[in-house]
Order: C-alpha cells, then sequence, then structure tokens
C-alpha cells in the first residue's frame, strides 16, 4: 500500500502533516483504513505499507485500530514517485515469486466483490511472469487521468494484452477514447510477482534498483519499521512505475473492471461520489444550510458552517482557514496553494 501522496487538492483538511490517505473522507473510517480492509483476509498476507517518515505513528495507529497487522512499515526519507518505492516493498516482500497487489491507500472502491474477481482473474497470468494493472471502466472524458488502449489480444478470461499507455489527454482526445470503447482509465493499481517486478527494473532501470538495493541493505529496522538508508534512497532517480516499467515491459496485461473507483483528487470528486441529501447537498460535520442546493460542505469538529440561499458551492471549513469556490473549480485549489506560498 502506498501511502506518500499529499493530496494538496483537498486543501485545507489535507495538509503535509495529515494527508488525505490518513482522512476520514468518505466514510467513517480513514481512506487508509478502508483501503487495508479491501485487502484483508484468507487470500492476503499483512500489508506492507511505503509511508512517509512523519507518518509512521499515525499509520501504525490508524491501522490498530480496525485491528490490521503491518508486514512491514518502510518509511521514505524522501518521495522518489512510485517505482522506486515499489522496488522497496517488492525487496520488503521478500523479492521471490509471490503476488504483490500495488495499491494507493487514498482512493475509494465501492465494489470490493467486483475487484476481488479482477485480480482473481490477473493471477494466473501474474504467476506466468505477466506484469499486470487494472484498467478503470470510464464514464466521463476525463482529462485528469492517464488512459491505457486495451489491446485486441485477449490473453485470458477477462484480462488483455495492453496496447499502449496514455498521458493525460487533452478533452477531445479523452472524449475519442471515450467513444471507442476500447480504452480505460489508468487507477495505478497493479499485480505482479516481486521478481519479476525487480527484474524488468534491472533491465530498464538498474539505477533506481541499485540505489533501492542499497537503502534496504543499509537500512535501519525498530521492529516491522523500516528505515531506507537516507542517502543512498537519495541517490535514486525518481520515477512513476508507468514510466520507468510498465510503458517498456515486453509482458503487460490490463484487466479492464467496473469496480466504483475513484482517486477522490478533488472536492468535486468528493461531491460526485457520495449520497447527498434531497437539495443536492454533501454535508459532514456541524452544518446548517437553509435553502442551499447542490453544495459540498466539510467542517471538523468544533467548527460550525451555516449556508443561507446559495448553491453549487465547496465549502470546507479546517483548523485556521475556511475554502469557498464554486463547484467545477476545485482543480483550482493548487493555484491557492501556490499563492499562498508565493
Amino acid at each position: 500500500m502506498l501511502s506518500g501522496g499529499s493530496g494538496t487538492r483537498l486543501w485545507p483538511m489535507s495538509r503535509p502533516e495529515r494527508p488525505k490517505q490518513l482522512l476520514s473522507l468518505t466514510a467513517e473510517e480513514t481512506m487508509l483504513q478502508l483501503t487495508a480492509r479491501r485487502a484483508s483476509g484468507d487470500r492476503f498476507t499483512p500489508p506492507i505499507i511505503v509511508a512517509n517518515a512523519f507518518h509512521a505513528d499515525l499509520v501504525e495507529e490508524q491501522l490498530a485500530l480496525v485491528d490490521q497487522g503491518v508486514k512491514a512499515l518502510i518509511l521514505e526519507p524522501i518521495g522518489r514517485n512510485t517505482a522506486p518505492a515499489i522496488a522497496l516493498a517488492a525487496m520488503a516482500a521478500g523479492g521471490g515469486s509471490e503476488p504483490i497487489l500495488v495499491m494507493p491507500s487514498d482512493h475509494v472502491i465501492s465494489d470490493v466483490t467486483a475487484f476481488h474477481a479482477a485480480i482473481e482473474a490477473a493471477l494466473p497470468l501474474v504467476n506466468e511472469g505477466w506484469l499486470v494493472t487494472f484498467g478503470i471502466t470510464p464514464d466521463s472524458p476525463e482529462i485528469g487521468y492517464g488512459w491505457i488502449k486495451i489491446g485486441e489480444e485477449q490473453l485470458a478470461p477477462g484480462v488483455f494484452r495492453v496496447d499502449r499507455f496514455v498521458e493525460k489527454p487533452p478533452r477531445d482526445r479523452a472524449e475519442a477514447m471515450l467513444a471507442s470503447g476500447d480504452h480505460a482509465w489508468n487507477g495505478g493499481i497493479f499485480l505482479f510477482r516481486a521478481d519479476m517486478y525487480l527484474g524488468t527494473l534491472s533491465v530498464f532501470a538498474p539505477e533506481m534498483l541499485v540505489a533501492a538495493q542499497q537503502s534496504m541493505d543499509r537500512a535501519r529496522r525498530e521492529g516491522t519499521r523500516i528505515f531506507p538508508d537516507a542517502e543512498s534512497f537519495a541517490a535514486c532517480p525518481a520515477d512513476s512505475i508507468d514510466y520507468a516499467v510498465m510503458e517498456k515491459a515486453p509482458r503487460v496485461a490490463v484487466v479492464p473492471v467496473s469496480m466504483g473507483w475513484s482517486d477522490v483528487g478533488s472536492w468535486d470528486a468528493l461531491h460526485a461520489i457520495s449520497n447527498p441529501d434531497e437539495g443536492g447537498n454533501v454535508v459532514r460535520g456541524d452544518v446548517v444550510a437553509i435553502e442551499a442546493r447542490n453544495c459540498l460542505v466539510q467542517s471538523e469538529p468544533g467548527k460550525r458552517v451555516a449556508l443561507v440561499g446559495v448553491q453549487d458551492l465547496i465549502v470546507v471549513a479546517s483548523g485556521a482557514d475556511v475554502l469557498v469556490l464554486p463547484r467545477g473549480r476545485s482543480q483550482e485549489v493548487k493555484k491557492l496553494i501556490d499563492a499562498m506560498q508565493g
């Protein structure tokens, strides 16, 4: 489980000291806790978590609250994107032929049964050495995600060879891909054998593999906590798994799946996946809304938010900060953060 993201687009609730995966945004439980539950039971081992060293205590506390032990908690001294983080996890898993499921810890999957069925469909090919990604059935021409073109070659029931990965597209290209019916969103969830992933890194990103291996060889260990050596890991090239591995490897497959997935990448996305009241409002916390329609309102304990006669607003009160903006423009939160830091 990858837990290194900062979730800045969900400011002011998501902050560096408590990013979105450690927040209760979609349910009473945090996104990290919900992700852990998604991969619990007989078929799964306890998780390996890769997280920011600053969040070690919070991660352990939250998992303990849902009775979820960890196999290892790898605490990155510095962020180096997903490919090195997954390399550390593959090494902590033993680097052998056991399949490892890679999941971001800040996504929503409402149909866990469909997700587990997709995993089962992928496993025979994974055991043969294929690298598998899960393609999310798209329902809109989303320009904020990468896309996957599903190849015509069916490798197993429900599993296809990847034709190609597509960068975040412009609107017209996204509309064409949605209409074509042979593309999926890239949800950033993967399944492969640890040894096949590390072997692919040795071919296409050898410097990354060497730096990651050195950082683990020199790591400090405290119980289940692993502190990779900072100097070795700092020498590691920063790259995503898509660039470093999936776009280059020869045997990459995709399982298209509709499983109620969202990356909850903005306040608008949170509104879209939530159950609104009869006025179309999604509220969490101490909120009084009179003649308000289609608003998203979130407040922390101890903060009351009152709205009268407004519509299509996002209002978030957290700490000393209050965010107000029209629905449909929540991607612009990043502009606010840049302005405040500038």
